[in-house]
């Protein structure tokens, strides 16, 4: 249905014509109509279908010369920024309509300024819910004779908690008055609304959302955790987009990424809720005239912005509610043209949110690879290669004829010269060109079989190191699950974790300038070297699910490092025992089967490797009433049907239920023995 056909007034017809509005959108065609026979009307439809015009059409045909000499109509916003854009608007729509005086007000501007607007002639008012509110108190914007008010994207209103503010504006406004309201979802706090506020309203509701998507193509990107900023990097150097806009979650993200690529040469702007007016200004007027190509901004901060020719979209983080989505990428392929969306992920928890995304839309997020600096740099190479040949076809003065012909009688290789032009054109072609990678996320089932290195890790016992400290730091740095990690060994001055060999060297990046517990650690290649000192040692198959996660030694599973040497601990009364080397110092025997006691009056009993001289144990038990005593014997604890060893034995490790490392044991404690709680 076309403009035309609403037989409109003149004016409106004309200013129409100028803006280029011929068909109408699905919610215009549906909504203008039943706005001009003056019904309350409640319209469901997302951001960028018009929704400005459905509301601002109908309000201008109505108002004339005879009857708004005060204030007509009040559209209330979630934000300054569609506030001050929605008034744009209508001042356009209106622009032949002398009599119509559109005045924005919101927070963050001067208040004597839109009182001055106010008194003079204002008649139609374009706001924010809490300076309005402003207003109606300080008595310099009245509503008794309003005839229609608006509540556009009233669902985020609420959400921000406007809803008493909106109440308190109802309420100072004329019972007999045409209310509408247009929101993207239909929450029950939406619904008391209207059943309070409106009179037998009409519901619009149209399925723009995947008429929205559809326009748009949808990719997406695994990486690992702590590089989705490198990853953004080289999408946009790949795809080049001349105007983007990413999405965060949160103000410190928009904030911490706005600095990361102005950093790496972009011109890129933020914008949030806590920055002030004029800032919020400036950003959308840098964004919107071309001087800066990349707007970074949380949804709050861009509901309502409409910012014309978004090639791209970036969902650096996934929005919390599907909605949202269809929102944050309903920015790019308006108005018929096409657009594209990236969305990056890290973790198989957002990889299923966004399939779930995909079944919400119902339209297909295509899996792609992130680019690699290789391919980067053969893109630049085959512009560069153009521009050369472009340069070829231009007019040459005789002084750069004369230098060639010299240049020539020079040299035996014109092909040298040549080389070396080209070459200087290439490095300053690519001189900016990211040079790492990122590799692939590893997925769940495959470690084994993996190859392995260690990587030295500057923190150890001393620095009061636990193997889930270290792990919890390694998953939340790299993205990769904790099993794919292998043995950790804790020493005195270091720590030792096993990683596959083809995640080494990213291992060690996403770990530089990282902290473990507090302390600022450093990483690197394990070398032999290194090697020496008492550890405590940790492997099993560890949860992935960070710091929190109370990572506990099992029986016939731990391993455990003293003095270099490995010894296997296993658990169960009467099983045979691991071979192990004899510990330093102890003249040999075998310990027999040991089994783990719960907790008693907060003591956990150890379990025993003897070493001691003499003895060979069968499957003992502890007695839960002999702990060690410091100054002990190779008997330090007792067991059934073992044998005691002789002399005092030194040093010792403890372990304190798989939580807090292994540490050396006070002086006199006995050597080969293992004291562990059992949580």
């Amino acid at each position: 249905m076309q403009f035309q056909e609403l037989n409109l007034s003149a004016p409106l017809l004309e200013a129409v014509a100028q803006l280029d509005f011929t068909e109408m959108t699905e919610i215009q065609e549906k909504t203008i109509p039943l706005l001009l026979e003056g019904k309350d009307v409640i319209g469901k439809s997302n951001t960028g279908t018009g929704k400005t015009a459905a509301f601002s059409i109908p309000i201008l045909e109505q108002m004339e010369p005879e009857n708004c000499g005060h204030v007509c109509a009040l559209i209330l916003c979630p934000t300054r920024e569609l506030a001050m854009q929605a008034c744009d608007e209508i001042r356009k729509f209106a622009r032949f309509k002398k009599h119509v005086h559109p005045v924005a007000v919101y927070g963050g501007s001067s208040m004597e300024r839109q009182i001055y607007q106010l008194k003079n002639g204002a008649n139609l008012v374009v706001g924010t819910p809490g300076r309005v509110l402003d207003h109606l108190r300080r008595r310099t914007l009245k509503l008794d004779q309003l005839q229609t008010i608006v509540l556009d994207e009233a669902d985020e209103m609420l959400n921000m908690g406007f809803r008493e503010d909106i109440e308190a504006v109802l309420a100072q406004t004329p019972e007999e008055r045409q209310t509408v309201l247009f929101s993207a979802t239909m929450p029950p706090a939406i619904l008391a609304i209207t059943k309070q506020y409106q009179k037998d309203p009409v519901l619009v509701q149209i399925q723009s959302a995947h008429r929205t998507v559809d326009a748009v193509a949808q990719y997406y990107v695994s990486v690992p955790m702590g590089r989705k900023a490198d990853a953004l990097q080289l999408l946009l150097l790949a795809k080049q987009p001349n105007s983007s806009m990413i999405f965060c979650n949160t103000k410190k993200m928009v904030d911490e990424l706005t600095e990361a690529l102005c950093q790496r040469g972009f011109s890129a702007v933020g914008l949030h809720g806590d920055m002030k007016q004029l800032q919020r200004t400036q950003v959308m007027n840098g964004f919107k005239s071309g001087r800066n190509t990349i707007l970074i901004a949380t949804d709050v901060a861009a509901r309502g912005i409409d910012v014309k020719g978004v090639d791209a979209v970036f969902n650096y983080d996934l929005p919390q509610d599907h909605e949202y989505y269809i929102h944050r990428i309903g920015r790019t392929g308006r108005a018929g043209k096409t657009g594209t969306a990236y969305n990056i992920l890290s973790g198989r928890k957002q990889e299923q949110e966004m399939r779930e995304i995909s079944r919400y839309t119902k339209a297909e997020i295509t899996e792609m690879a992130v680019p690699t600096s290789k391919e980067l740099r053969a893109t630049a190479i085959v512009e560069e290669q153009e521009k050369l040949m472009a340069l070829s076809q231009t007019e040459v003065s005789e002084e750069a004829l004369e230098l060639t012909e010299t240049l020539l009688q020079q040299t035996d290789s014109a092909k040298a010269i040549l080389a070396a032009m080209v070459q200087k054109h290439l490095d300053e072609a690519t001189k900016n060109l990211p040079t790492f990678d990122i590799p692939k996320p590893i997925r769940k089932g495959k470690r084994a079989g993996v190859k392995t290195v260690r990587v030295r890790i500057s923190a150890g016992r001393k620095d009061r190191m636990a193997p889930n400290f270290i792990l919890g730091a390694l998953v939340d740095a790299t993205g990769m699950a904790g099993s794919e990690f292998g043995k950790i060994d804790i020493y005195d001055q270091y720590t030792t974790v096993e990683v596959p060999v083809t995640e080494s060297d990213f291992v060690i990046d996403a770990m530089q300038n990282g902290k473990i517990n507090g302390k600022p650690v450093s990483v690197r290649h394990y070398e032999e070297r290194d090697g020496g000192g008492r550890s405590g040692g940790y492997r099993g198959r560890a949860a992935s699910s960070g710091p929190s996660q109370r990572h506990q030694l099992r029986a016939g599973h731990a391993g455990v490092h003293v003095e270099g040497r490995s010894v296997q601990r296993r658990g169960g009364a009467g099983r045979q025992p691991a071979e192990a080397e004899a510990l330093s110092g102890d003249a040999g025997g075998q310990a027999g089967g040991v089994q783990k006691v719960p907790r008693l009056h907060g003591q956990g009993v150890p379990p025993v490797h003897r070493g001691a001289a003499g003895g060979e144990g069968g499957g003992s038990r502890p007695r839960l009433h002999h702990p060690l005593r410091r100054g002990a014997g190779g008997d330090a604890v007792a067991a059934d049907g073992a044998g005691a060893g002789a002399g005092p034995l030194r040093g010792g490790i403890r372990h304190s239920g798989g939580l807090h490392g292994f540490l050396p044991l006070r002086p006199g404690h006995a050597r080969g023995a293992v004291h562990s709680k059992v949580m």
